[in-house]
């Protein structure tokens, strides 16, 4: 059996990227991956992958533990949508042992180099797919996982939340969900349901090649600097074996860095390299585990 082998899994925003590379880690180790996202069609977007494509891929990977992939198409900006995904798990599964709030609409014009007043209104869609929809989905999560007394909710941030990165709406979305993921710790501590945010380093995901290969200038940045990126699944790998902790209450409402906390497990990349964290160069999180604030058991 895998180490999630009966687990119910949610990744949003999985047609392809950290979303994916997740889905599938989990799924390989056991858990069954509700996978989430807009494209259903091959074609329909100028970067490959739809949630078909990778909830089959998490069967196959899991086939021998267990795992399998289900895909839903959902817009997470679509309340109605939203609501139908986890009335489907609830009734299908009837228990939610993992979230992961990764959906996050970016914007085209994110690495463009203009202030904010320079940007359309338009760019506050990473506020609606990406802080708004990480609360709903969240909600509806603790809805599950509150009776049953047992869940854990992660959110997929950055070093952007304390370091000026690619813009004002994208860096007050980020800093915004590191918040609610360690406020939505304390009120669902006394269910036994733990709330983390992982910040993501530069990930070799589709739209980071299409970005980098179109603006080569980007590697000699920290930020794109490809020599300290990691594969989609790494971050997979984290969440999994947080996912697996009988004692990760101790970690609820902390932001960590996914490099350091891979180092907490023993995780290495898929090509074993240890991905190095880059707090010295952009920053170190605000929120330490509730517990060690008072805040556990209840009070």
């Amino acid at each position: 059996m895998g180490a999630l082998t009966g687990k119910v899994a949610i990744v949003t925003g999985a047609s392809r990227g950290i979303g994916k590379g997740i889905a599938l880690v989990l799924a390989e180790q056991g858990a069954t991956v509700y996978v989430t996202g807009r494209t259903v069609t091959p074609g329909e977007f100028y970067l490959p992958g739809t949630v078909g494509e990778t909830a089959a891929e998490c069967t196959k990977r899991g086939e021998a533990e267990g795992g399998k992939g289900i895909a839903v198409a959902c817009d997470h900006g679509n309340d109605e949508q939203v609501a139908a995904l986890f009335a489907q798990v609830q009734a299908e599964q009837g228990r939610l042992d993992l979230l992961v709030n990764n959906a996050f609409q970016l914007s085209d014009d994110l690495i463009v180099p203009k202030p904010f007043w320079e940007k359309p209104l338009s760019n506050l869609e990473m506020w609606q797919v990406g802080v708004r929809s990480s609360f709903v989905a969240a909600w509806h999560a603790a809805q599950i996982m509150v009776p049953q007394g047992s869940g854990l909710i992660v959110a997929i941030s950055g070093y952007v939340g304390v370091t000026y990165t690619f813009g004002v709406v994208f860096g007050s979305a980020k800093s915004a969900v590191d918040r609610m993921a360690r406020d939505m710790a304390i009120e669902l501590e006394p269910h036994n349901i733990a709330s983390v945010s992982l910040w993501q380093g530069l990930t070799f995901t589709e739209k980071a090649h299409y970005n980098i290969n179109a603006n080569p200038d980007m590697k000699g940045q920290t930020v794109t600097n490809p020599d300290v990126g990691s594969s989609v699944e790494h971050p997979g790998r984290v969440i999994a074996a947080m996912a697996a902790d009988d004692k990760i209450m101790r970690l609820s409402g902390g932001t960590f860095i996914t490099a350091e906390a891979a180092q907490l497990y023993g995780v290495t990349d898929t090509d074993g390299r240890v991905i190095r964290s880059l707090r010295a160069e952009r920053g170190s999180p605000i929120w330490q585990p509730i517990r060690a604030h008072g805040y556990g058991n209840g009070r």
